[in-house]
């Protein structure tokens, strides 16, 4: 791209800046008792003040509420309406498109903030308004070069009183590959770059608390659950202390590797690079009592089904990177 295709482009760029995505997004139902129960059913959220009347009304509540964090559940679309870019169907598609057409083809959510101004009472009417808040500069990333975009929804009630704000950012980048065909990317003998290799999966962050987990699942092929010492209760994901007796020593046994579905969804987009499409990722009920969130391998997205039996099978990466999968049981 050359300085006057590039001024062109990034003219073109800023003008989706402040456009809302669309209009405004109402949920198809109001805030509701059955919808908050199955919510927290998936999440194991037990607090009373969003399962039981009689409970609620003993709270500082008076009365059932819906958690904070359902905020977005109210309002979410099926995935049909972001079934990819080709032919958009609203200005975030649009920004999207463009971008992918000039080479950067990448995507990579960042991060996003939620903020909740209040609990929501139940019969409240939630409504979204999603709009592109910022673009970046162009910024060199270990990705590649790309441009950070942040979308800001703003939530309101049936009466227009705000409930709450999110805002979600993500980076839209070159892959190496691309940027090095798009700029010739020779090196000093002449020859153009190597291509890059393909992309991996993520890797998870790796701490102080989850670290030997991990390394547990690598060196023994095995699903680690950690075991308190002092009242020999079970956890996942690993934490520091036990919630039952507040002791913070701790050892682990290996799961047995069967369980049962809790809940699933199969995810179409967006698409990062390094992970195969559609992905069923699920909730498992494991056998020992605990729960965790994976992958269904081996078995097509239609024939998923809550309740399903699964067993383990530990997944190795092109580059040698080993992760818990599930598949179902044989």
């Amino acid at each position: 791209m050359n300085e006057n295709d590039k001024k062109a482009f990034e003219t073109q760029l800023r003008t989706f800046v402040g456009r809302p995505i669309g209009p405004p997004m109402t949920g198809r139902d109001p805030v509701n008792e059955p919808m908050i129960r199955q919510w927290c059913d998936a999440m194991g959220e037990t607090h009373p003040a969003y399962l039981d009347a009689k409970a609620a009304k003993g709270t500082i509540h008076g009365e059932i509420k819906a958690p904070p964090t359902m905020l977005q559940a109210w309002v979410m679309e099926g995935w049909e309406m972001h079934e990819g870019y080709d032919e958009p169907k609203n200005e975030q598609h649009r920004l999207h498109k463009f971008l992918a057409d000039h080479g950067y083809t990448g995507v990579l959510g960042t991060n996003t903030e939620e903020n909740y101004t209040r609990y929501l009472r139940l019969g409240e009417q939630v409504t979204a308004e999603t709009v592109i808040a910022e673009i970046s500069d162009e910024k060199a990333t270990g990705r590649g070069i790309g441009y950070f975009i942040t979308t800001r929804t703003s939530f309101v009630n049936e009466k227009g009183e705000d409930i709450g704000s999110m805002s979600f950012r993500v980076l839209r980048y070159k892959p190496p590959a691309e940027a090095a065909s798009a700029g010739g990317g020779a090196g000093k003998d002449g020859k153009s770059a190597a291509v890059a290799a393909k992309p991996t999966r993520i890797k998870p962050p790796m701490g102080q608390d989850n670290a030997w987990w991990w390394e547990k699942v690598a060196k023994e092929n095995v699903l680690p659950i950690q075991r308190c010492t002092g009242c020999g209760k079970l956890r996942h994901p690993p934490r520091p202390m036990c919630d039952a007796c507040g002791s913070q020593k701790w050892d682990s046994i290996a799961a047995s590797g069967r369980g049962t579905i809790h809940t699933f969804t199969v995810i179409h987009y967006p698409q990062f690079p390094g992970y195969d499409y559609p992905i069923v990722s699920i909730i498992v009920d494991l056998e020992e009592g605990e729960r965790m969130a994976s992958t269904l391998v081996e078995c097509k997205p239609e024939q998923v089904a809550i309740g399903m039996p699964v067993e383990l099978l530990i997944h190795t990466d092109e580059d040698g990177f080993k992760i818990p999968f599930f598949r179902p049981a044989k």
